[in-house]
């Protein structure tokens, strides 16, 4: 037996609608009949057929559930559902196979029949890990063995189980999971990002630090991508002079420093970003150069991108779209 969950709308609002008619339902109502399609595939086509505007994630993830929906889930299956306005999971059975029954609900025509079993499971009753778990806001996702025994044990009637510090060192755990993997999403993002748009971002967190910034037209710019400095022009101190390269695979050498500082006013000071990174050699090279030069990898752009994104300009955010996300703590 599989358990997966069936999410009943980011409102809660399909909850007692799936409770009182024995279903569980899906959207994604232009796609059609899931029957006419013998592949994942030809359903990732149908989507993007439909959804022209989506990004191609949203095509495959969509597609993915679809499939999921029709063609994975089997009879005796356990389901998920939740009503976040009331905190509390229903778990049933499905019964017979997928349907495509537009009378249910016009927008949400792809339906399974379901026997439920318990309809007020408290999440307070679930084990933290269970509820982490759970916490996908897929419209349809495989609930794992591990939290699959917790909920039919909570279905069952069985006492809340109080965090212990296992099950806090593991949230503790998946709060370091999600910070590492949402700084290498920012951090594939920068890289597909052509280098004249790498400069304007350079520029834009500049900006958001207090200065002026002034971009060099296309072409030889000896030496210098963005001069910052309070008045904008380079009058006033300090005159930060940028070099951006922009080679995710190709680190800088002592060369390239080099040839950066030698360019460089005594009263300069020297930025240079690379998002290829640098040879521990040029580092050396920096630290020793005759005006002050700091070397921003792509791991310190991050750094100071998430430190500065509140107070960057629209057109420096439109770059890189970023969303703030809270955590408990404590």
């Amino acid at each position: 037996m599989t358990m997966w969950m069936v999410r009943a709308e980011s409102d809660s609002s399909l909850f007692q609608p799936f409770i009182s008619h024995g279903i569980v339902a899906i959207g994604w109502a232009d796609v059609g009949h899931l029957q006419t399609f013998s592949s994942r595939e030809e359903i990732v086509s149908a989507v993007r057929k439909q959804y022209p505007d989506w990004k191609k994630g949203a095509h495959i993830t969509s597609a993915g559930m679809l499939h999921r929906f029709s063609k994975e889930i089997e009879p005796e299956d356990a389901i998920v559902t939740y009503d976040r306005t009331r905190r509390v999971y229903a778990v049933g059975k499905t019964k017979e196979g997928y349907r495509f029954d537009p009378g249910f609900n016009t927008d949400y025509p792809n339906v399974r029949n379901v026997e439920w079993t318990a309809t007020e499971v408290p999440r307070d009753r679930l084990a933290t890990a269970t509820r982490n778990t759970l916490g996908s806001t897929l419209t349809l996702f495989r609930i794992p063995d591990s939290a699959e025994r917790d909920i039919l044990r909570a279905a069952q009637g069985g006492a809340e189980v109080p965090p212990t510090e296992d099950l806090i060192e593991e949230e503790e755990e998946l709060l370091q999971d999600i910070q590492a993997r949402s700084l290498e999403f920012i951090k594939d993002r920068l890289v597909q990002l052509d280098w004249e748009d790498m400069q304007k971002l350079v520029a834009g967190l500049l900006r958001a630090m207090g200065y002026k910034t002034r971009i060099s037209a296309v072409g030889p710019d000896r030496g210098k991508d963005i001069v910052a400095s309070p008045d904008g022009f380079g009058f006033e101190s300090p005159r930060i002079v940028v070099e951006v390269k922009h080679r995710p695979n190709s680190s800088m050498g002592t060369q390239e420093i080099r040839s950066f500082v030698g360019g460089r006013h005594s009263d300069d000071k020297g930025l240079y970003v690379s998002t290829g990174g640098f040879t521990k050699e040029a580092r050396y090279e920096a630290e020793r150069a005759k005006v002050p030069v700091t070397l921003m990898g792509l791991d310190e752009l991050v750094e100071s991108l998430i430190d500065y994104y509140e107070h960057m300009d629209a057109e420096a955010r439109r770059l890189v779209p970023l969303r703030r996300v809270y955590w408990p703590v404590g």
